[in-house]
């Protein structure tokens, strides 16, 4: 059985964004490190984990990947990392797949328009997510619209992607203009998810300002959340946020907030 995701994920620093965008975007496996450890002690269980070459460009780089995660491990042995495929244009479906071949991490996340990006692509892909089943890698899948979702359904339903541990991130706000999100983009995902032929362990980014009411929204729901650099800059008034950390303990004490509220209801409503 793969491992089930915690509530609250950092990322931190992404594939587009430099130094350039925020100071403290963690670009180098020192700062990637340092980041872990201040966000896992915000209220961050995972990191979504992206690394940068000596000039700072996205890569899938096994060595470096197992670099960073050792620095992870030991400031932070109790985060889960889940590595990034994304190909940002750089990389092709083999050449994802054979990052995780070769590096074997406890989670990845993969988008299913990437990896599966026409019929001629589902035989390997198929068997890439039977073999990441086998070794118990927990498999995120990417998804950036409705057809998105119900592209999954289909290849669920036909066995291309296994049911079991089925785990989706609905990405908010990355096509609309300006990359804004706003709570009302979570609905149309959770629309077509019940299409799906298994209820999925569901979690939602957001990009640009509306993070913080995007991300609240999908707390309401039952969801889990992702938070940080990659995806928005920003805290809920507006003003940029300090670090990645600050934005984890916002998301988290906005966790807190709904589950006391939830505990007075249930409370009331055993009294009742």
């Amino acid at each position: 059985m793969t491992a089930i995701l915690p509530r609250i994920m950092v990322a931190p620093n992404g594939a587009r964004r430099t130094q350039s965008d925020h100071p403290r975007l963690p670009m180098s496996p020192q700062e990637i490190a340092a980041s872990a450890e201040a966000c896992f002690a915000a209220g961050a269980g995972a990191i979504h984990l992206h690394v940068r070459d000596a000039v700072g460009r996205h890569v899938l780089d096994p060595d470096l990947y197992r670099q960073v995660i050792r620095r992870i491990n030991v400031v932070a042995p109790e985060m889960m990392v889940q590595v990034t495929t994304e190909a940002v244009g750089l990389y092709r479906p083999a050449e994802q797949m054979g990052l995780v071949r070769d590096l074997e991490p406890d989670a990845i996340s993969a988008a299913v328009r990437e990896l599966v990006p026409d019929a001629d692509a589902e035989a390997a892909a198929a068997d890439f997510y039977d073999w990441c089943a086998d070794r118990n890698i927990a498999v995120q899948h990417i998804l950036y619209d409705g057809a998105d979702v119900l592209r999954l359904a289909d290849l669920t339903r036909r066995g291309i992607v296994p049911e079991a541990g089925l785990s989706v991130l609905y990405v908010l706000g990355r096509y609309s203009a300006g990359q804004e999100s706003s709570a009302s983009d979570l609905a149309p995902f959770l629309e077509a998810a019940s299409s799906l032929p298994v209820q999925p362990d569901w979690m939602v980014c957001a990009f640009g300002r509306g993070e913080t009411s995007a991300l609240s929204a999908a707390l309401s729901a039952g969801g889990k959340v992702r938070v940080g650099f990659e995806n928005s800059l920003w805290n809920a008034d507006g003003s940029t946020a300090a670090s990645n950390e600050e934005r984890v303990a916002a998301i988290a004490a906005i966790a807190r907030q709904l589950d006391a509220r939830r505990d007075v209801v249930e409370g009331e409503a055993e009294r009742g």
